[in-house]
């Protein structure tokens, strides 16, 4: 049987939610034209759609943005946010922007162009849409065995060090980036290891590319690397931290993830003086001055307060735990998942479920519509719909997974909610033959899960 880890902390405030019912559901997706994201909140009864931004701040983080700075210039909230971020990731450089996409807008047009690529263990949607906006191509290098949902490794996040060399050697001195998504969120929330960051790292200094983080989740996985790596098991969760930091030479932050916060991201440069004022240049044009970066001064002041409590290993221990939870939940109704449990969320493998739609019909897309029908709950696809269309045929790609994301939002919902959907899915696979798929029937040119239009087959 699953096992919970219980909660280390007590609830202080609630927030009403309803189940609408079954009719209603069906009437209102209908309405959002199959889109989940079209759906409005209050319709929905768990919201699994991401934990990007759906936290719950702390009475700590609370209490701090009553004592946030809102200085235009000069911020207080913003020196002590300094503080805490050399403190933990050893940078000299750290640029406070709105959100992590932000993050990339800013800096990603100083390092990519025409004619140029980035790699990375696996791109999430908004990262390579910015590789694509500022005119590159992106090229993903994940290792073998996270194509693999059934196979459990502790690992799979972890860059494909051979495909990297081989698409170095193959377009020699257009390489403009390499990127590191912590975890990897495309591959079902799935870790890197030390290793292989430090192997990455060698190979970018080797080639003389710059070696970047997407360090959304940077703090679930230290807690991985610790759990599962040898020689980190005694080491504090800072400790690695400053390890897995040290080996890249940039990082870009969405806060709204481990950091604990609605609204928030940051930029960290380690020693490049010169990129550094050209990202301050660009931070300035479209974010804002540099001691706000287009948040205020409250949401810098939660930001600080929300980096140390993501190291706090009895928060990660029930983060983890409570992701876990859900997964033997899923198995044990035999719902076929990404294994093992990723850091951020549950790993439906769609194409294993409904092996019946093929990928231009989207079967992570068709499940996540039928869980919300079947029980109010909202969650995403991360597959086929979300990669899109090939840029130069404009043909549909078939993506390596066809996912359906149950995101969990930290320190919002408690084991009976997460029982709840694991319910769900078990009365979903009763009928899962009877599911078809969906065609998009207005799409926008970039980022179209958005906002795509769909029908169903």
């Amino acid at each position: 049987m699953a096992k919970y880890i219980p909660e280390p902390f007590r609830i202080k405030a609630v927030e009403r939610i309803r189940l609408l019912s079954r009719e209603e559901r069906t009437e209102r997706i209908k309405e959002a034209h199959y889109n989940l994201f079209n759906l409005k909140s209050e319709d929905i009864y768990i919201d699994l759609l991401t934990d990007s931004g759906t936290n719950a701040m702390s009475s700590e983080q609370w209490a701090g943005i009553m004592n946030g700075d809102e200085a235009y210039a000069g911020s207080k909230s913003f020196q002590s946010l300094l503080e805490v971020c050399h403190d933990i990731f050893r940078y000299r450089h750290f640029q406070p922007v709105h959100q992590g996409r932000a993050a990339e807008k800013v800096l990603f047009p100083l390092l990519l162009g025409e004619g140029k690529y980035a790699i990375a263990n696996t791109f999430f949607d908004t990262t390579r849409a910015h590789v694509e906006l500022a005119g590159a191509k992106a090229l993903d290098a994940v290792v073998p065995e996270a194509k693999e949902p059934n196979l459990d490794a502790p690992f799979k996040g972890n860059m494909d060090t051979e495909k990297l060399l081989c698409l170095i050697e193959e377009y020699r001195r257009k390489i403009g980036l390499i990127v590191m998504t912590v975890t990897n969120n495309s591959a079902g929330g799935q870790p890197v290891s030390m290793a292989n960051l430090r192997a990455v790292s060698k190979i970018a200094k080797e080639h003389g590319i710059p070696f970047c983080l997407d360090a959304a989740r940077f703090s679930e996985n230290a807690y991985f690397i610790k759990e599962r790596e040898a020689d980190y098991e005694n080491k504090s969760l800072k400790e690695i931290v400053r390890e897995m930091f040290s080996y890249a030479d940039m990082f870009t932050m969405s806060a709204k993830k481990d950091a604990l916060l609605n609204i928030g991201g940051l930029i960290g440069i380690k020693d490049d003086e010169e990129l550094y004022r050209k990202v301050a240049t660009r931070t300035i044009s479209y974010e804002g001055f540099l001691s706000y970066g287009g948040l205020a001064g409250r949401d810098l002041e939660a930001m600080r307060i929300g980096l140390l409590e993501a190291l706090d290993p009895a928060y990660l221990r029930f983060r983890i735990g409570q992701v876990r939870y859900l997964l033997e939940r899923l198995e044990e109704a035999g719902i076929p998942c990404q294994k093992p449990s990723g850091g951020h969320g549950v790993f439906v493998d769609a194409k294993g479920l409904l092996p019946h739609i093929p990928y231009h019909q989207f079967p992570g897309h068709a499940l996540a519509v039928e869980l919300y029908i079947e029980a109010g709950i909202r969650s995403c696809e991360i597959g086929s719909f979300l990669l899109g269309r090939d840029p130069e045929t404009g043909e549909q790609l078939e993506a390596e997974f066809e996912f359906t994301r149950l995101a969990i939002p930290r320190r919002v919902y408690t084991q009976t909610h997460l029982d709840y959907v694991a319910d769900a899915l078990a009365e979903i696979k009763k009928r899962r033959e009877t599911i078809k798929g969906y065609e998009i029937v207005w799409e926008p040119p970039v980022l179209r899960h958005f906002q795509a239009k769909l029908n169903a087959l």
